[in-house]
């Protein structure tokens, strides 16, 4: 016990005058004092802003920049494609009037229409039963009698593999129904609109004049024969 505390006297002799040191006076600080105690910075308030460039003697580089790119006409992506396949299949835009809702002379459902494809195939006449407008994929519903047998077919409007679409018969009054499906009952079938083409085919070729050229033929080969 002699020989520990023997040994830590020096060290307690030489701590002595630092631990009886009385604590430094604290003094009342403000903002303008702190202000003058804080090193001088570039860019603080109420100093000049000066910027020191390393390289003042070297031009100074300038950037070019790009005008932004412009933004595409339409957000819309399908209706231009839409737009873009109409102009390619319909360029005069007259099957698309053909089937409009602000067109007063537009085909409607309940009129015999006739349908002509390029295929090469008979032509299909049938009534209309049914128009879905669903832009390029817009297509019509016509029913109609083949052998006693009720026929419907599905015709896309903007097809290319339909040649043209005749208006043959109207209806006599307008259908307060979009869809006429009640026509596949046999009490309200149409059934077959052969002999409405028929006529249709023979006025037409009497406007253009076929039926008086025949007709004329005709008495003339019978003058013949008399003779």
């Amino acid at each position: 016990m002699t020989t520990t505390t023997g040994s830590l006297r020096p060290l307690l002799q030489s701590l002595k005058p630092h631990l009886l040191r009385p604590p430094p006076s604290r003094t009342a600080t403000n903002y303008a004092t702190l202000q003058s105690l804080l090193p001088r910075k570039i860019g603080m308030h109420g100093q000049p802003k000066v910027f020191h460039s390393p390289q003042t003697s070297a031009p100074r580089r300038r950037i070019r920049i790009h005008p932004p790119i412009a933004a595409p006409p339409t957000t819309n992506a399908v209706d231009a494609l839409t737009t873009l396949q109409l102009s390619v299949l319909d360029p005069t835009g007259s099957r698309a009037h053909l089937f409009s809702r602000h067109n007063r002379d537009a085909l409607r459902v309940g009129d015999v229409i006739q349908v002509r494809r390029k295929s090469g195939g008979p032509p299909f006449a049938g009534v209309l039963i049914n128009i879905r407008r669903r832009g390029v994929d817009s297509g019509i519903l016509l029913r109609g009698q083949i052998t006693r047998v009720g026929v419907e077919m599905w015709f896309k409007v903007f097809s290319p593999n339909v040649e043209g679409i005749d208006l043959i018969q109207r209806r006599e009054k307008r259908a307060k129904r979009a869809k006429l499906y009640y026509m596949r009952q046999p009490q309200h079938d149409m059934g077959s609109v052969q002999n409405i083409v028929a006529q249709y085919t023979r006025q037409r070729a009497m406007l253009r004049g076929d039926g008086k050229k025949d007709g004329a033929s005709g008495q003339h080969q019978g003058k013949k024969g008399k003779k």
